[in-house]
């Protein structure tokens, strides 16, 4: 599939902007209109909006990771640099010993039947040596509305545009559907790809679904780092349609978060910091639509 986007010196030219309101302001793209975004804007040490994001509050108990999310610019503040920073830390008052940040996004979406949806952020990470971060697992990524309507996990459908861990300069982009244990998306290691993370600067993480073909089968959600596509998945490699419809048809909304530990990273070590150098930072969360 041919990804529409402007030349790859987009990226260059962005990031060597003075950091303002117009460096951080998403791209524009041939075909694409800007439906929705979030550009981080407001006074630094301070919450992102309430009015776009569910800045969670609470130990949610899932994947044995250790941290408590806090509601607190501590954990999740503007930098008054036009960005987002969520920060983990380490915190003997709460039950496992680490803070950090997750919001969650109010806004829905659903990717319209007969056209291309496009979901973008732009994310760097703290300068922390790679050796210093084990536990540390932050994360762009997407859930089925349904699940905030009762609808369990994964039958509500997920989508991880970037996850990494550990500090690894590993990107993993992944889809989480259907039943657990098994199931059509194989769970719970989901159908996924990698790619390499050239440093631990600014890249852009893509995700776009395509539903112009007329028929589910030969739909595509495909992945992309800098416009590198390093993942696709078709309606027909999970031959289902009500499944593919929960991951393509139904409203969807943004995650942004940094979790600690977990049965994926395994836990933080004697070598393992917190703090800014160990946090993820998000310049813009944007949604497209052709």
């Amino acid at each position: 599939m041919h990804f529409p986007t402007s030349p790859s010196s987009l990226l260059l030219s962005l990031l060597a902007l003075p950091l303002t309101v117009s460096a951080w302001s998403p791209p524009s793209y041939p075909g694409y209109s800007l439906v929705w975004s979030d550009t981080f804007s407001g006074s630094s040490a301070t919450l992102p909006s309430t009015s776009n994001w569910d800045i969670i509050d609470r130990n949610l108990h899932v994947n044995n990771e250790l941290q408590t999310y806090r509601a607190n610019p501590r954990q999740v503040q503007l930098s008054g640099g036009q960005t987002l920073q969520i920060v983990p830390w380490r915190d003997g008052s709460v039950s496992g010993g680490w803070t950090s940040g997750r919001i969650e996004s109010r806004y829905t979406f659903t990717p319209q039947r007969g056209k291309k949806t496009m979901g973008e952020a732009l994310i760097r990470f703290g300068g922390n040596d790679v050796g210093s971060k084990q536990g540390i697992w932050p994360a762009f990524w997407l859930l089925g509305q349904s699940i905030r309507e009762g609808t369990g996990w994964p039958a509500c459908g997920e989508l991880d545009v970037m996850e990494t861990v550990n500090g690894q300069l590993t990107g993993y982009g992944t889809v989480h559907c259907h039943v657990y244990p098994g199931g059509v998306c194989n769970e719970p290691l989901g159908r996924g790809a990698t790619i390499g993370i050239p440093n631990q600067d600014w890249q852009r993480w893509t995700i776009v679904w395509d539903r112009t073909t007329g028929d589910w089968r030969s739909e595509t959600i495909t992945w992309f780092m800098n416009d590198r596509q390093f993942h696709q998945l078709r309606g027909d490699q999970l031959n289902d349609a009500n499944v593919w419809a929960s991951l393509t048809a139904k409203p969807l909304f943004f995650i942004l978060n940094v979790a600690v530990g977990g049965d994926w990273p395994g836990y933080p070590n004697g070598n393992t910091q917190d703090g800014y150098g160990s946090m993820m930072e998000v310049a813009y969360v944007a949604h497209y639509s052709t």
